[in-house]
């Protein structure tokens, strides 16, 4: 933590505690410099004043660095955003023109009879005859049985949109692994400014409102969220937009306050060009959790899984001697 942030704790206390906002902090500031230093007698005329805009012009530059950075990477999540709905589109309309059937070629249909003679020759096994069956039947159930469990784990959860959050009555949230972001729009006639909001963010807390009506958000966050770097700003002074820098990057939020209705984060999708962005043992991390993901889809094994059969197979090629017919394998 630096020098300057090891204060905030205090200078947010005093913030929340003062109505009229920084107009009011920074009169109780002067004050303070008026009444117990010698800040405005202490050197030359006009030094104090030159000081004061020194120190303004260097935090607003910082500021509106910030803001600039921020600005541009929001837009540029918004243009992947709206490339991943326009290609989401596009394959959408491929599918309903593309024809259902397609001619074979006289290789292909050679092919195709060739496999149909060699099953039609193949002498049919009985269950009975090998006491467990072809296996098939099995996987289809445990294939069937992983479905019915997906979808109980399912019930009642929301959709993510298509910014891997949720659009819910009174904001919608957007996330990546990293970060989230919440806009919440205000229903007001009037250009809204800092001064006509409450806006507090803590670890595991957030509220915000408008002064004298009941607040629009307010609860415990899902997750910890990393205070120093998250933030909030007005939108078009028509909206509240909240950053939370989250805490835990492996993980996936499917609720913003714990009072939100959920999201099924089984659904979500990370956005590859993403991974580019992670350090090497995260994204190591991050690539086998999609993997592991996307063989579960598929009924195949995870990475896991395969590791333990790779092993078995070859201790089984190691010692052929040994009976294994009867061995359960998990």
């Amino acid at each position: 933590m630096s020098d300057d942030e090891k204060f905030d704790g205090v200078m947010l206390n005093m913030a929340t505690q003062l109505e009229g906002g920084v107009p009011e902090l920074l009169e109780k500031l002067f004050s303070f410099l008026a009444r117990k230093t010698d800040f405005y007698t202490g050197g030359q005329k006009g030094e104090s004043e030159k000081m004061v805009l020194s120190k303004f012009k260097k935090f607003e530059k910082m500021a509106l660095e910030k803001q600039a950075q921020l600005k541009a990477e929001r837009e540029e999540e918004e243009r992947r955003r709206q490339e991943r709905i326009k290609k989401k589109k596009e394959e959408e309309e491929k599918a309903k023109i593309e024809p259902k059937i397609k001619e074979l070629t006289d290789e292909e249909a050679e092919k195709l009879q060739k496999e149909i003679e060699e099953k039609k020759s193949e002498p049919e096994a009985s269950p009975a005859e090998n006491g467990t069956g072809d296996g098939t039947k099995d996987k289809e159930e445990d294939k069937k049985s992983d479905d019915e469990e997906e979808d109980e784990d399912a019930k009642g959860k929301l959709k993510p949109n298509y910014g891997n959050g949720a659009d819910l009555e009174k904001y919608s949230w957007t996330q990546t692994l990293e970060e989230l972001e919440v806009m919440i729009p205000l229903n007001v006639s009037f250009p809204v400014k800092s001064k006509d909001l409450i806006v507090n963010i803590e670890k595991k807390h957030v509220k915000v409102a408008l002064k004298g009506h009941p607040a629009i958000i307010d609860g415990e966050l899902q997750h910890d969220i990393k205070l120093e770097e998250s933030t909030w700003t007005i939108e078009d002074r028509k909206a509240v937009k909240l950053f939370f820098e989250k805490v835990n990057k492996m993980e996936w939020w499917s609720q913003v306050v714990k009072t939100d209705p959920e999201i099924n984060t089984k659904k979500v999708q990370p956005e590859n060009s993403k991974l580019s962005d992670l350090d090497g043992e995260t994204r190591s991390m991050v690539e086998k959790m999609m993997f592991d993901q996307r063989q579960k889809e598929m009924g195949l094994p995870t990475s896991d899984e395969q590791k333990k059969q790779d092993v078995m197979a070859k201790f089984m090629k190691a010692h052929p001697e040994m009976d294994f017919s009867k061995c359960k394998f998990n």
